[in-house]
């Protein structure tokens, strides 16, 4: 099987998912196009959460927002199982579920005023449920700022030239939030700037990595240093105006995301690698079972809860017009599903171009195969992105 013909197929099925069932989900299920009243953002606008937003840089907000590491890890994980199962649960999981879970969430808490899918619960079912669910909320927040801080302190640490690169984006989107909102310019153009001087500063970071060893902290301290600053961080992101930092720095991260979205699948339609892997393969020695473990493995890049607070949480209060939700909300979840798809390519098909590489779990490998890599579960998961790394990057 050729992974490009895959490649094919999934965009086609999410363009005709976009095209004609989210149109249908919009008009007879949600009557998006009959709302006439305004948008929270117009009603409530304070200028800090509640804030009109072109609906081509709230996509870039909502998208980025969305779209972390997990759709790359969970499809790297799954494809044990064989790219069959995995592909067919991101595509018809995001049509189907996943983004249309994102834009209901979206139009409920903009009809709602704004207000969270937890807040919403206590109109919808009692009180109680809203405490439940609020409290659910907060620890789940919790845990995600924790795994989050302690990923990105760890990156710090081991790769010292990622400091100076992502740390001046904020000076970078503070800067290009101030000229969209109070000169008045258009989004494209200065984002595009912003997004070239960014990779200036990944080469610049490649000469002059940063780092705290040179202030005498051993790796531990250095980790939890960042940790700290990474709390402080976020502390002071939540209080700003989103248009100050929240809102541009995604909207430029955006970028980012499109421009190795494309650069992997053109690498895919260039060199056209066969698939590698199985279609199907049952649970082996030591491996869970594909039912319901696929489900969890790939939440991200098919449907996940976290979305519909992303949605109620921020999204809402920015949408300008309810006829942006569809493309948003919709939209928003078939480019994570679409990121979900060039992660299982990558481990399925890249992974047999690589050469002379050395993985964790393996050791020095001359000709890398997808049953080399995932010869058994714990391989498979204690590799996680690495095939998405090699796969995408050979």
């Amino acid at each position: 099987m050729n992974s490009v013909v895959l490649a094919l197929a999934g965009f086609i099925f999410f363009f005709l998912g976009y095209r004609f069932y989210s149109t249908f989900i919009a008009n007879r299920i949600f009557g998006l196009y009959e709302f006439s009243g305004p948008t929270p953002a117009e009603e409530l606008e304070d200028g800090i959460d509640f804030f009109p937003t072109n609906k081509y840089v709230l996509f870039g907000h909502h998208f980025t927002s969305i779209s972390g590491a997990a759709p790359i890890i969970g499809p790297c994980i799954a494809v044990y199982w064989g790219w069959l199962p995995a592909l067919l649960w991101i595509i018809l999981g995001t049509i189907f579920m996943g983004a249309v879970h994102d834009f209901g969430a979206l139009v409920t808490s903009v009809r709602e005023k704004g207000r969270s899918i937890a807040d919403i619960t206590g109109n919808v079912i009692n009180s109680r449920t809203r405490v439940m669910f609020l409290i659910f909320v907060l620890l789940l927040t919790w845990l995600i700022l924790a795994v989050f801080a302690m990923a990105i302190a760890g990156l710090f640490v081991a790769v010292p030239t990622t400091i100076l690169p992502i740390n001046i984006e904020i000076i970078i989107a503070i800067f290009i939030g101030w000229h969209l909102y109070k000169r008045k310019v258009g989004a494209l153009l200065p984002s595009l700037i912003a997004l070239g001087i960014l990779y200036i500063f990944v080469y610049l970071g490649t000469k002059f990595p940063l780092s705290f060893e040179s202030f005498g902290l051993d790796t531990t301290q250095q980790n939890n240093l960042w940790i700290i600053l990474l709390f402080i961080y976020s502390a002071i992101a939540s209080l700003l105006p989103v248009w100050f930092l929240l809102q541009p720095r995604d909207y430029i991260n955006s970028h980012q995301l499109f421009v190795g979205l494309a650069l992997l699948f053109l690498g895919l339609f260039v060199a056209h690698p066969v698939v590698d892997a199985p279609a199907f393969r049952p649970s082996g020695e030591g491996a869970p079972s594909i039912f319901p473990l696929l489900f969890v493995t790939i939440a991200c890049g098919a449907i996940s809860g976290f979305h519909g607070l992303v949605s109620s949480g921020t999204t809402s209060k920015q949408i300008k017009h309810m006829s942006d939700a569809r493309l948003i909300g919709y939209g928003g979840m078939l480019g994570e599903g679409t990121l979900a798809l060039a992660s299982t390519l990558a481990a399925v098909a890249g992974i047999a171009l690589v050469t002379n590489c050395k993985l964790p779990s393996v050791g020095f490998v001359d000709d890398l195969s997808w049953a080399v890599y995932y010869d058994s579960w714990a391989n498979a998961t204690a590799n996680k992105a690495a095939a998405f790394v090699l796969g995408g990057g050979d």
